[in-house]
């Protein structure tokens, strides 16, 4: 009996990691990080921070921790589609779900969940944004997987949230609500995303919030029908659990009607509407990687509170500056306080740190404007 012990719990794991499946979100323009990111080649695609890594490829490798690499699905928009299988070679190009339009993130969990309901109809779930930073990845390894337990048991929708360290006005807020049952769960009490900073001051010093990371989990046959209530029925050819269409086909219909979605979140969409949604205070560290001063933020500062992005530099007299230069040039900066430098390419962004996010889309809206697509 002891040899058929481990051989029957390994074929145990293997049984439910089968049912894993992941949803990696990258079809956004990334224009919060211009002149950096660009339409062409939005912010996931680069190695942003010089580790020989894309956020698209680090996002890839931090869930095939968990989730068989067959079950791996990436959502990007059709231009962005030779990019993903470029930096995920190892990806089969049927899991790459190339969206004709932009159309946000629910639709886009819509799609990916139509698929995976047909391939395993008790499948569970977890969807996650590109752009992040996690820290501890066994510690996110161990919190995803008590998630993925959990709705596996209840058809419900689980929100990873993580305890905020600042009073950032560029995050969602979660509200914790009672506890529900498993350690550090929590029914949501209320969800409030980018508030004004004095709000969220009175949130992180109320210590009921969380800062939202973007990733959820839920099983397939819930999200399935949660999107059905709340997006209209659009994909109802793939959406027939009866109907075998070929992959072929099932693009052809994308194409054709993914235009009639509308633009809405995941947060906005479920979050919001839903009743049996839930938080999980998660232990792992981790940042948004979506505008320059939520880098700022996340990263370790160098002398003077600067931080400098994989460049070279000479700094004097400088401080609470983000500096990202390209490749094989030098920066020479001296008396700078609080400022983006950010050069790629043809365009050099000289601007104030603070609300980094409305001015960059203001210059981007201007360039575009005025010069057309050419720097943008």
């Amino acid at each position: 009996m002891r040899n058929f012990v481990p051989e029957l719990l390994t074929l145990s794991r293997m049984e439910i990691s089968e049912k894993h499946f992941g949803v990696i979100l990258a079809g956004g323009k990334g224009r919060r990080l211009w002149p950096c990111s660009r339409e062409h080649k939005p912010k996931q695609f680069i190695d942003f921070f010089g580790t020989g890594h894309t956020q698209l490829q680090q996002a890839f490798d931090r869930l095939a921790r968990i989730i068989p690499q067959q079950n791996i699905y990436v959502s990007t928009q059709v231009e962005y589609a030779h990019w993903v299988t470029e930096q995920l070679p190892e990806l089969s190009a049927d899991n790459v779900l190339a969206e004709p339009v932009a159309r946000n993130t629910a639709p886009s969990v819509a799609w990916a969940a139509y698929r995976i309901s047909h391939i395993c109809p008790d499948a569970q779930v977890i969807m996650m944004p590109s752009d992040q930073a996690v820290f501890g990845d066994d510690l996110f390894e161990r919190n995803v997987k008590e998630c993925l337990d959990f709705v596996a048991q209840k058809d419900c929708l689980v929100a990873l949230g993580v305890h905020p360290t600042r009073p950032e006005p560029g995050y969602g807020y979660i509200q914790m609500g009672e506890g529900a049952g498993p350690d550090d769960l929590y029914h949501i009490q209320s969800f409030t995303e980018k508030p004004e900073r004095d709000f969220a001051r009175m949130f992180v010093e109320s210590g009921e919030f969380l800062w939202n990371t973007g990733m959820f989990l839920s099983n397939v046959r819930n999200l399935v029908n949660s999107l059905r209530k709340i997006l209209p029925v659009v994909l109802r050819l793939i959406d027939k659990e009866d109907m075998s269409i070929t992959l072929d086909e099932e693009r052809t219909f994308v194409k054709e009607n993914f235009s009639k979605f509308p633009n809405l979140s995941m947060e906005n969409g479920i979050l919001e509407k839903s009743h049996e949604v839930y938080v999980m205070k998660c232990s792992f560290g981790w940042a948004d990687l979506g505008t320059w001063h939520s880098i700022y933020e996340g990263m370790q500062k160098s002398e003077g509170d600067n931080v400098v992005i994989d460049s070279e530099v000479m700094l004097e007299d400088c401080h609470d500056n983000i500096i990202k230069m390209p490749h094989g040039h030098l920066a020479v900066i001296n008396g700078l306080e609080g400022y983006i430098v950010a050069e790629a390419g043809d365009v050099l962004v000289i601007c104030k740190k603070g609300d980094s996010s409305a001015l960059i889309r203001k210059y981007v809206n201007e360039v575009r404007l005025k010069y057309g697509d050419q720097f943008i």
